[in-house]
C-alpha cells in the first residue's frame, strides 16, 4: 500500500522548477516529485563505501603494486 509524506519548507525556486517540470511532462506536482524521488533512489551509481572497498580489495590482490592513478581509475568507474 502506498505511503503518503508531507514535505515542508520547500524553497520557492525549487517548487517553481518542479511545477515547470510537471507541466512539461503533463503531470501533477505530486507525480513529478514521485518521479524525481524514484529516480534518485533507483540510481545505478554505486555507493561510495562499495567503491572504496573494491579499491582496497584490488590493492590487496595486487599486493601493493597498484599506483594511485590505477586506484583512482577504479574509483571513477
Amino acid at each position: 500500500m502506498p505511503t503518503n509524506i508531507t514535505i515542508k519548507g520547500i524553497p520557492d525556486d525549487v517548487y517553481n522548477k518542479l511545477k515547470q517540470q510537471a507541466e512539461l511532462h503533463h503531470r501533477s506536482v505530486d507525480s513529478e516529485v514521485l518521479v524525481c524521488i524514484t529516480k534518485a533512489v533507483q540510481s545505478n551509481q554505486p555507493e561510495p563505501y562499495s567503491i572504496i572497498a573494491r579499491a582496497r580489495k584490488l590493492k590487496e590482490k595486487a599486493k601493493g603494486s597498484l599506483t594511485m592513478e590505477q586506484i583512482n581509475e577504479v574509483i571513477k568507474h
